[in-house]
């Protein structure tokens, strides 16, 4: 076995790979993400159960978002996010730890992780998957920076059956734009993020009510972000 041409091969990938996934991101940068590997995933899922509605998506420039979004968020997703580069290493830990005792990998992530999942990988508890998602957090996080991480976080995230990104959801639940949400419809959107898909924003559960109160005063513990 000639291990210097195998190590050449396995070089000559990797560089292949960093170059392709790095194009990938500078191009992303600049372009709107209207479509990702999650929205085909549910699509697949809801025409099997019989579903066939059309996705409900618009995007929308961070400049026409509510502050407000960003600051629920922030509240309920990531209270690091400003702080951290694109790893909170106490949850991790944290989440690690609950990992070893359910033996189930859960938790631990921040927007930037969840940006990296949704926008260029595949839904999966796996390791794989995971390590895959921490190399794309560090390109987006140099790449991107933390304004179009958010700006793209709040254009794709799951928002209800069908239901992506903020602005969608915003004329949906509230009957007018991202831009004029309130402090309390946007912590009762960033308030179903755990689970869109039961969660309910019309109409919302005691649990979901309750979260929804947690958020809009823990909104007040962060600052309007000046990007």
């Amino acid at each position: 076995m000639n291990f210097r041409k195998i190590g050449k091969y396995i070089g000559v990938a990797a560089g292949v790979f960093f170059a392709a996934t790095l194009l990938w991101v500078l191009l992303l940068k600049w372009v709107p993400v209207t479509y990702t590997p999650l929205m085909l995933i549910r699509s697949v899922q809801y025409r099997s159960q019989g579903e066939s509605h059309a996705l409900r998506r618009q995007w929308k420039p961070l400049d026409e978002i509510s502050p407000e979004m960003v600051r629920a968020v922030i509240a309920s997703e990531d209270g690091k996010f400003l702080r951290h580069h694109g790893f909170d290493w106490a949850g991790m830990r944290a989440a690690f730890a609950g990992n070893r005792q359910g033996k189930r990998l859960k938790g631990g992530s921040t927007i930037s992780q969840q940006v990296a999942k949704n926008v260029f990988l595949w839904p999966s508890r796996s390791y794989v998957r995971k390590a895959f998602e921490a190399y794309f957090t560090v390109l987006i996080e140099v790449v991107w920076g933390k304004r179009r991480i958010m700006e793209v976080y709040l254009n794709v995230v799951e928002e209800g059956r069908h239901v992506y990104g903020v602005e969608a959801a915003s004329r949906l639940y509230f009957g007018h734009t991202a831009r004029s949400l309130s402090a309390y419809e946007a912590a009762s959107l960033a308030a179903v993020l755990p689970s869109p898909r039961y969660y309910r924003v019309v109409n919302p559960s005691a649990g979901v009510r309750k979260r929804i109160a947690r958020i809009y005063a823990n909104m007040s513990y962060v600052p309007r972000v000046r990007w």
